[in-house]
């Protein structure tokens, strides 16, 4: 079995490509189970561990299993929260072909889906995105983001303004026009794209503080606790999601279900409708679009496989 560390990874992962991966397997579609999540406590600081387990495969063709750790707590330790591992199989043999670094496919996939979604639902002219999170996935955005639209000048918010701080040293060595704002409500006011990447559990972005317009793109939460915009951010907006999965599994959409801001009905579809109609979903210039993502294990296939066929032979 091959081993495939983080800079090997993250090389055959550029964005161009990984994009026109991931509307290929949209498109084209794979065997994708609920995945399996766990929680594990630590009595000793009543913090916890989410374990995800995340399979899929494509009959004939390839067979991947990611497991992923998310420790919202070691913020406070100074370590990562997310930590992943990929594993590459053969579907019709079972035979092990490769490990991967899990953390770049899963980072990377999810900044590229986030992007793929606004290649679709974002105005064309969008320029100015506002980035409210500024982890790992958050600091892709931008460059995922400018593989689609004219992104020029980015607004990044933090709650730690160190971490945005450094998102936007990274941004402005990437070319962009980057700066901190001091507040979430600074960061979206006059964004055409808002992408919220955090592990909030409470909304971060409330819908007063949008212009007419924007595109609201929401990647942080993948549970039914955890929430990154209040109840008015989905009233009258044109709703997308990534998989029909995300409507089960995130707070941010069961609870302004379940208070009646809008039914599963109102969902207009999920990415895969966008790419397999290959246009973008919007009526007027100055409609609302929110795309919500809890991530697949499709996106991670198809990441996966792009990794591999990268490295046949290196």
């Amino acid at each position: 079995m091959k081993i495939i560390d983080a800079a090997a990874t993250r090389n055959a992962l550029a964005f161009g490509p990984l994009l026109d991966a991931l509307n290929a397997m949209f498109v084209q579609g794979c065997e994708v189970p609920l995945r399996h999540t766990h929680v594990i406590p630590d009595p000793a600081t009543g913090a916890s561990v989410t374990v995800l387990i995340m399979p899929a495969w494509q009959p004939g063709g390839f067979l991947g299993i990611k497991t992923v750790n998310i420790a919202p707590a070691n913020a406070q330790r100074n370590v990562p929260g997310l930590h992943s591992t990929y594993l590459l199989y053969d579907a019709a043999t079972g035979v092990p072909l490769a490990q991967m670094d899990g953390n770049e496919i899963t980072s990377r996939r999810t900044a590229a889906a986030s992007a793929l979604g606004a290649a679709y639902l974002a105005r064309e002219d969008a320029s100015h995105l506002a980035l409210l999170g500024a982890g790992r996935v958050g600091s892709l955005v931008p460059p995922a983001h400018r593989t689609v639209r004219p992104i020029t000048h980015v607004s990044v918010w933090d709650r730690d303004a160190q971490a945005a701080a450094r998102v936007v040293d990274g941004l402005r060595e990437q070319g962009f026009e980057a700066q901190v704002s001091v507040t979430a409500k600074d960061a979206v006011a006059n964004a055409d794209v808002v992408t919220c990447a955090t592990l909030a559990t409470e909304p971060v972005v409330q819908a007063e503080w949008l212009k007419p317009g924007v595109h609201l793109d929401l990647i942080g939460s993948f549970t039914p606790q955890m929430r990154e915009a209040d109840d008015a951010c989905f009233a009258g907006a044109t709703l997308f999601v990534d998989t029909e999965e995300a409507l089960a599994k995130s707070g941010e959409l069961l609870g302004p279900m379940s208070r009646g801001v809008f039914t599963k009905e109102d969902v207009r579809g999920t990415l895969a409708d966008l790419c397999r109609e290959g246009r973008i979903r919007r009526s007027t210039q100055d409609e609302r679009t929110v795309f919500k993502a809890v991530g697949t294990a499709l996106e991670d296939l198809a990441a996966a496989m792009l990794v591999w066929r990268a490295t046949q032979g290196t």
